[in-house]
Formats: C-alpha cells, structure tokens, sequence
C-alpha cells in the first residue's frame, strides 16, 4: 500500500529543520547544513549527486567508495518506492513573489536528484519544468490538498515523499495527511529558525515512535500513525 511519507528529514535536538535567515547563500539557513552531516558523506549521497564518480579498468564510471554504513542505509530507505514528491516554494528556490522569468530552475543543475514528478506548492503560476534524469517540476496553485491528490496520481501507487520544507510538513500534518515520518535528529541546538514541532500535538495526530538508531553523527527515528506506544 503506498504511503504519503517524510523521510530523511534532518532536525535538531530542539526541533528546528531549518536555520533563521534563508537566502541564496543559505538555502538551508543559517548553521541549516550542521543538520545534514550525516548523509553529506554516504555513499548514496554522493552517487545521486555525481560525487567521487571515478574510472573502473574497463573505463566504465562508477561511483568512488563512500560509506555504506546504517546512515547510509536509511538514506537509502528513504529514496526507495518513492513515485513522487512534493515541495514547498522555498524547497524550490529562494525566489520569493512572482516569478520574474522562467530563469531559475532548482538549487540542483539541470539534472536534480528526484528522477521522477515534482510537486512545487506556489501561489504564482508556472508551466512545468522538464530536466534531465525524469524530474519534472510541476508548479501547483490551487493547495497542498491539490498538490497531494496530483502527486499521488503521478506516483502510480509508489509512494509519495514530502521532501520540506518545515512549513509544508506543518501543513500536511495538520490535516492528517502524513503516514509516516523518518526524522534524523542531529545533536545540535540551532535555538531559532523554522521549528517542525511547535504547537503541534504529535500524539494527537495519531503517531507514535516504532524504532530509533543511533550512529555517531545521528538519531534515527521512525514515527508512524496509529502505531502505539514505543516497541
């Protein structure tokens, strides 16, 4: 059964999955990237975006050795089944209000790392944006209930990843469309930015936590709905 899932998610001890002050040189906020060290060096990070490609004998490129450790076995889960995603504007670029060209096309380059329909909530209109590798970004104006019920059409029965930010993971939340969450909770306090958890009720809303592990760099923690109690 496919899900609507968040997975990978990186936040701090204190809640916040994003640092104040977003801009072109801080897509993520400030101290944003202190969230993020635990995949940066996996194995599958580097493969996706085109690190460490190296020439095997036969001069066939292939990915140079990275770790292939637990966090980069939750990387790994969290891209798998994945038929589309969704993405807040701010996900989408730092460009803020009406678009003023058709310029701007992700932080990625012209082959970006979904490799399948990308959902980009927005209030200002755009056509659709193909890029190499099967991502296609499709801008939707019409609300996040509207951007859902298209992504998971476009899924095919995989299932659909909620890829951010913190405001549209709030949102989804709220209206209990979230089945379930893979948070990786980085041992740092940013004190101040976007903050996932505040005034939320995850209880409430039906979660409950069904595993967690622990690496050097990172907690790893899944949350389902209607799950119970910790196992």
């Amino acid at each position: 059964m496919s899900k609507t899932k968040v997975a990978g998610f990186s936040v701090s001890l204190d809640g916040y999955g994003a640092g104040p002050h977003q801009d072109l040189e801080n897509p993520l906020g400030q101290r944003g990237l202190e969230l993020h060290q635990w995949v940066f060096k996996t194995e599958f990070f580097k493969r996706i975006h085109g690190q460490g490609i190296e020439s095997d004998a036969l001069g066939a490129a292939t990915p140079s050795a990275g770790p292939r450790d637990i966090n980069n076995e939750f990387a790994e889960r969290a891209a798998a089944n994945v038929g589309a995603w969704i993405l807040g504007r701010n996900m989408f670029g730092p460009i803020r209000g009406a678009w003023p060209d058709d310029e701007w096309k992700g932080w990625w380059g012209p082959n970006p790392p979904y490799h399948v329909p990308v959902f980009v909530l927005t209030h200002h209109a755009r056509p659709p944006l193909e890029m190499e590798g099967g991502t296609t970004f499709y801008f939707v104006t019409d609300g996040i209930e509207s951007g859902l019920k298209q992504a998971k059409a476009a899924a095919g029965g995989k299932d659909v990843r909620i890829g951010g930010g913190v405001a549209t993971i709030r949102q989804y939340l709220k209206i209990g469309a979230i089945d379930e969450m893979h948070l990786a909770v980085a041992p740092v306090f940013l004190g101040k930015g976007e903050n996932l958890f505040e005034g939320l009720n995850l209880t409430g809303l039906g979660f409950g936590v069904t595993s967690h592990v622990a690496t050097a760099e990172v907690m790893h923690v899944i949350l389902e709905k209607n799950s119970g109690r910790l196992k």
